[in-house]
């Protein structure tokens, strides 16, 4: 053994010597040789601690050639997984991102490095470490990484961040990507000729576009369901919803349309849930499931939902979701579903109804004169109803929302209408004086 380690040592410092040499030279091609078989020559030796040792002493050598540095760090990433042990993995990888640390013409190699470690740390239980790890990286200022490599790096944070249940530092992260890169046309990008391009080919296990398309969305669905944010849930499933691959396959695409609808129909009453209503209930696939047809259809139309029978009606497919992929729908569903039901009731009796009593809404409603007040009194406040409660009488008052605009137009109809009165007023004045004046010259 100890032979072995001399005739080792005698080597590299033999090639040492070289890369000294042709270094000094300004030969590249040379000293990129040298380094790579002193890299060689320790794996083939079994000499991990060497190895280690090498790699950071030819990075700090003067003057040293950042090809050379290059084709070093390329060639021992080469060596990680036929390491003996999880350790000596470990070293050799902290090694490499150390020396490639600062230094630009290495940073594609340094964040995938980081990601292995992160990977290592995660299956190890550490969570936080792995986060912590991967968030040194901002991936969004490489230049020459492929833009899914990119994507695929971000998303990778964004997965560790909610795991660790930093949703704040999850939304930041997010934010990187943008939504329209996902809709792009690979096909119909100007590809740069082979010697000017830059950006270096993506490695082999990182996803299509439309598969990372897929991965974010079911991130930012974990996202949002922490805050039941349910008109956004569904918003991401109707992105999943439209990818070709899912659209293609109905064992897919059912479980997501009908998430599709249960969201819809939890999501508070505003424009854009109409919007998506509308433009689900046009969807004809829809037809597959009847039931969930015969929900929305309920939901556009303008009568009372009795609760009771619509709950009946429905439960089984409720409970069903936990069934399905994407899970259940959560603990305050059923709470929300029933809420958003008489908030639609409430809306509709504001369309039939200018004046109520308060007695009359509750019967309608089905539900107790304080709830039938209180469930009022919540959209009043939200501004998604115009209505004034008279309690002494009992009586509910209905209006119509008016915009700014129309605000400022009534006021300009009714200074113009007092002005009229003003200039008749005047003229009335001015034409009794003059019949006086002649009377009295008469």
């Amino acid at each position: 053994m100890e032979g072995d380690s001399t005739n080792l040592d005698a080597a590299i410092e033999s090639l040492l010597n070289v890369e000294k040499q042709m270094r000094l030279a300004g030969d590249v091609a040379a000293t990129r040789k040298a380094v790579i078989d002193i890299v060689e020559l320790c794996y083939k030796a079994g000499a991990w601690k060497t190895l280690n040792d090498q790699i950071v002493l030819l990075s700090k050598r003067r003057g040293q050639l950042k090809q050379a540095i290059t084709a070093m760090v390329q060639k021992a990433m080469e060596y990680i997984d036929l390491t003996p042990d999880m350790d000596t993995r470990i070293e050799l990888i902290k090694t490499l991102s150390s020396v490639s640390a600062g230094k630009i013409y290495v940073e594609i190699e340094r964040a995938r490095l980081i990601k292995r470690l992160a990977k290592i740390k995660e299956e190890q239980g550490k969570i936080d470490e792995a986060a912590d790890l991967m968030q040194e990286v901002a991936v969004e200022t490489f230049g020459s990484m492929a833009k899914t490599e990119k994507i695929a790096f971000i998303l990778e944070q964004v997965r560790l961040c909610l795991d660790r249940q930093d949703y704040v530092r999850a939304q930041i992260l997010s934010r990187k990507i943008s939504t329209r890169v996902f809709d792009a046309d690979p096909s119909k990008e100007k590809k740069k000729p082979k010697g000017d391009s830059i950006v270096q080919d993506a490695p082999a296990e990182i996803p299509s576009l439309l598969e990372l398309k897929r991965i974010y969305y079911e991130l930012m669905i974990r996202y949002y369901s922490h805050n039941n944010d349910y008109l956004e849930i569904c918003r991401c499933y109707k992105a999943i919803y439209d990818i070709p691959a899912i659209k293609e396959d109905p064992a897919k695409w059912i479980p997501i349309l009908r998430k599709i609808c249960w969201y819809l129909v939890l999501a508070p009453h505003d424009p854009m849930q109409s919007s998506l209503l509308n433009a689900t209930l046009e969807d004809k696939n829809l037809s597959e499931i009847p039931n969930f047809r015969l929900l929305l259809k309920q939901l556009v139309t303008m009568e009372v939902i009795q609760w009771t029978s619509l709950w009946d009606f429905f439960k089984a497919e409720f409970e069903d979701e936990k069934n399905l992929p994407g899970g259940a729908l959560g603990d305050k569903a059923a709470a929300d579903l029933k809420l958003r039901i008489i908030e639609h009731n409430i809306l509709v009796v504001s369309k039939y109804y200018s004046r109520i009593t308060l007695n009359r809404l509750a019967d309608l409603l089905c539900l107790s004169l304080q709830e039938a007040e209180k469930h009022l009194s919540d959209m009043v406040n939200s501004k998604s109803l115009v209505a004034k409660i008279d309690r002494p009488m009992g009586v509910v008052s209905f209006g119509t929302a008016q915009d700014s605009n129309g605000v400022l137009n009534s006021w300009a109809t009714n200074l113009e209408k007092l002005l009229d009165l003003v200039e008749k007023s005047c003229h009335q004045i001015h034409k009794e004086t003059m019949i006086h004046k002649a009377v009295l010259k008469a």
